[in-house]
């Protein structure tokens, strides 16, 4: 009876055994056959490859087509710790990486001593030429190190160590243009000037690539389920052209330096089209390098320096004064020689006149003459004409930073207000203001709203985006315009104006110095300085049929004497040489013919 019993129990036994086994080889089958979402998930995600390439920065280039702005190939060389402690070599992946990259053996050998980790990253944004000794291949790179053995060079495997895309943006010209081209930062965002300003037309498209990979970590391109490439930025034409803006960039500094001046800073416009030719300030910064320059080396004091102008203001409101027939050429002012007194405040010119006709008054640019005239304007005729010239508005030139000077209302005024007004003081303005104003003499009163920004081209050759010149008012009449012309001509051309350290050689000149007095600010005592000067010159050329206009603007010139004396600061001495050297050399590049007929078709296009 026991015997049958313990039989029972052997057959429960093996029975139970062969049901538990043939459930788990059921089971097993199942899995293999037709395996659970759960057990395939992991596996898919293990074999999937996805990547979100991002297409390049597009270029910035001048007119000419020049490259100002591009992206080069670069990476961050990366170690994989864990990787390299299981199937590499650590000594010997940090002795390669620190002869090449110079970083000491033993910060190196720290790194790959920490094997919880699978990513390290040990040099970033490393130029594809700096890499030439490596190449990339599976689970690592072939490094040839700089020593031949026995005469051959030799590839090492490196493994563990990685190449991870990362463009970096390149400025080929360095300094040039630095301040209206601006720069990208690390992150690809554009963070200064037409990089900030284009940013959406610069930015690649990112794509979007979802496939299978091989146990070599290789892509299958058989497997891909999406494949949407990336699209590159757009290309981003300036107005500017690279010589014109060279030879301006060269003279502003010069004039700081000989001048000690804080600041210089000039633009050179086409009088008809409103473009852009060169807009310079110095001091100025390395584009490949801006994180080292100062902040205010980074500023484009052209667009966004806020100055009282003094008497190149006399232009638009001697202009203003001739269009409402206010005034003719020919009247007479008494000029007190020298010394006039109005609301109980005195005002003074630096060369005494007495009795002088409107046309003397341009030419050796008195104060008082000035303040008479615009006293016989009015308050409100004085503030409508100027605003006219959009003087307190931005003219937006199509990059970050543009200011609009500081241009209050009648309501606002003192007594004296007007008379110091027309003779630059009491409004702010900035440089491309007053270049936009004489420009809108130069070209028969019309007023072209001023342009940096030429065209967006597209990767495939398309225009996105194309700026034509466009007209921005009409300040004063054909003839008032014209006959101001004549009157600033007098002031270069003839012996006694102001601006003859202005002329050019075979071309007639028409323009205006200024000598301003910069403003003292309230925590200092407010009032004016008297001896910090803004000093500056505007003009045109050639008279006859104007093409291009100058302005050249100095911050605070001048030296002095040992009786403590400033010399050397008026607009005429410091910015008309100036003038003088970048309009010698645009007649010359831009082939403009002296009397204003182009030999054949120039650079700025019509």
């Amino acid at each position: 009876m026991a015997e049958v019993r313990f039989k029972g129990r052997i057959i429960v036994l093996v029975v139970t055994v062969l049901l538990v086994f043939s459930g788990i080889g059921v089971r097993l089958a199942l899995l293999h056959i037709r395996p659970a979402e759960w057990v395939l998930e992991p596996i898919k995600e293990g074999r999937m490859y996805e990547a979100k390439p991002m297409g390049s920065r597009g270029r910035i280039v001048d007119r000419n087509g020049e490259i100002l702005a591009m992206d080069l190939a670069a990476y961050h060389v990366y170690v994989d710790p864990k990787y390299i402690a299981e199937h590499g070599d650590a000594e010997t992946v940090s002795k390669y990486l620190s002869l090449e990259f110079r970083i000491p053996q033993d910060e190196l050998g720290a790194k790959l001593r920490d094997t919880t980790r699978q990513y390290v990253r040990i040099k970033k944004f490393v130029s594809g030429h700096q890499l030439k000794r490596f190449k990339r291949r599976a689970f690592g790179v072939d490094y040839t190190p700089v020593d031949l053995v026995n005469g051959v060079e030799t590839n090492i495997y490196l493994r563990g160590v990685g190449l991870e895309e990362a463009p970096i943006r390149n400025y080929p010209k360095g300094p040039l243009m630095a301040h209206v081209v601006g720069f990208a930062n690390q992150e690809g965002n554009g963070s200064a000037g037409v990089e900030q300003r284009m940013d959406e037309y610069l930015k690649g498209k990112e794509g979007h690539l979802v496939s299978k990979k091989d146990g070599r970590r290789r892509e299958m391109y058989s497997e891909r389920i999406i494949d949407t490439k990336p699209i590159d930025g757009a290309t981003v034409m300036l107005t500017l052209d690279q010589q014109l803006q060279y030879v301006a960039e060269k003279t502003v500094e010069k004039t700081c330096r000989e001048f000690n001046a804080k600041a210089a800073w000039a633009i050179v416009q086409h009088v008809r089209t409103g473009e852009i030719l060169a807009m310079a300030s110095f001091p100025t910064y390395d584009l490949n390098r801006y994180a080292k320059a100062p902040v205010e080396w980074r500023r484009n004091r052209a667009i966004s320096f806020n100055y009282e102008p003094g008497s190149t203001m006399k232009a638009a409101v001697i202009a203003s004064a001739l269009d409402n027939n206010v005034v003719t050429e020919d009247d007479i002012f008494d000029c007190e020689e020298g010394y006039w007194v109005y609301g109980g405040k005195a005002l003074r010119d630096s060369h005494p006149e007495g009795e002088i006709s409107v046309a003397e008054i341009i030419k050796v640019s008195s104060n008082i003459g000035t303040a008479k005239i615009a006293l016989e304007m009015g308050d409100q005729m004085v503030y409508d004409s100027l605003r006219k010239f959009n003087f307190g508005n931005r003219l937006d030139v199509g990059i970050p930073g543009e200011e609009g000077g500081i241009f209050y209302s009648p309501k606002n005024w003192s007594k004296i207000s007007v008379t110091r007004i027309g003779m630059g003081h009491e409004i702010s303005v900035t440089a491309l203001q007053i270049v936009s104003m004489m420009s809108a003499i130069a070209y028969n009163g019309v007023q072209m709203k001023p342009l940096l920004i030429k065209k967006v081209i597209n990767p495939d050759g398309s225009i996105l985006e194309e700026n034509m010149p466009t007209v921005l008012g009409r300040p004063i009449q054909p003839s008032a315009a014209r006959r101001m012309q004549k009157l600033l001509s007098a002031v270069v051309m003839e012996e006694d104006g102001t601006g003859d350290d202005a002329r050019v050689e075979g071309y007639t000149v028409a323009g205006k110095t200024g000598t301003a007095q910069k403003i003292r600010p309230k925590e200092e005592g407010g009032g004016y300085y008297s001896k910090n000067f803004t000093s500056s010159f505007v003009g045109f050329l050639p008279v006859e049929s104007p093409e291009i206009a100058i302005i050249v603007v100095a911050d605070d010139p001048g030296t002095y004497t040992d009786s403590g004396r400033k010399v050397g600061y008026f607009g005429g001495t410091v910015c008309g040489p100036a003038f003088k050297e970048i309009a010698e050399f645009a007649v010359r590049y831009l082939r403009i013919a002296p009397e204003g007929n182009r030999i054949y078709v120039a650079r700025p296009d019509e």
